[in-house]
């Protein structure tokens, strides 16, 4: 009776330890994340652009995924477009009206698990100090030892839609989309 005790106390602890375990703390892969964004053009094509090399960490919760969060830094200066005068446009006062150490930052303020490796991810998108909330569509990809350090890795693919007059660089549109289809893709490896 009393070896049933013990067993049954100890497997009680090994849950409840299990049920409170805290997120872990994944840091983005600059070399292997992006945020890729693309527009119509006039109705004659499609205009692709990218924010790469940029910081961000994630609090991952492989048992509840509803408990991980994710915090986004890129500099405004970081985008690729292809085209030297495309970004020099941009950056002037037409779109970002940028200086050196303006940042476009995203915070989550929820998940929603919506199947066994999907979820929406709510958050906080600043870009040219305007703030609104928008809803990541989610998927991860692969979690597990990365085959090429042995280190814990994530990697996660999102898209979602944003309108670029919502945050105050709406110029020329509706003739350039107003509407920005965004992809993104992220690997991240677990903070030592």
């Amino acid at each position: 009776m009393k070896r049933i005790a013990t067993a049954a106390i100890l497997a009680l602890a090994t849950t409840t330890t299990a049920a409170f375990a805290a997120p872990e703390k994944y840091t983005l892969d600059a070399s292997h994340s992006q945020v890729m964004f693309s527009y119509n053009h006039l109705g004659f094509s499609t205009t692709y652009n990218m924010f790469s090399g940029f910081e961000g960490e994630i609090m991952f919760d492989k048992d509840d995924p509803a408990a991980s969060s994710v915090t986004v830094a890129m500099p405004v200066k970081s985008l690729f477009t292809g085209w030297e005068a495309r970004f020099t446009h941009f950056m002037a006062d037409d779109f970002f009206g940028a200086k050196d150490g303006d940042m476009i930052t995203f915070t989550s303020t929820g998940i929603e698990v919506t199947g066994d490796n999907t979820a929406q991810i709510t958050g906080d998108l600043t870009v040219n100090e305007v703030t609104q909330s928008v809803v990541l569509d989610a998927t991860m990809n692969q979690s597990g030892p990365n085959p090429l350090n042995g280190k814990e890795w994530a990697g996660f693919d999102a898209t979602t839609v944003i309108k670029r007059s919502d945050f105050n660089l709406g110029a020329f549109a509706p003739n350039v989309s107003d509407e920005l289809d965004v992809r993104i893709s992220i690997e991240a490896g677990k903070a030592e």
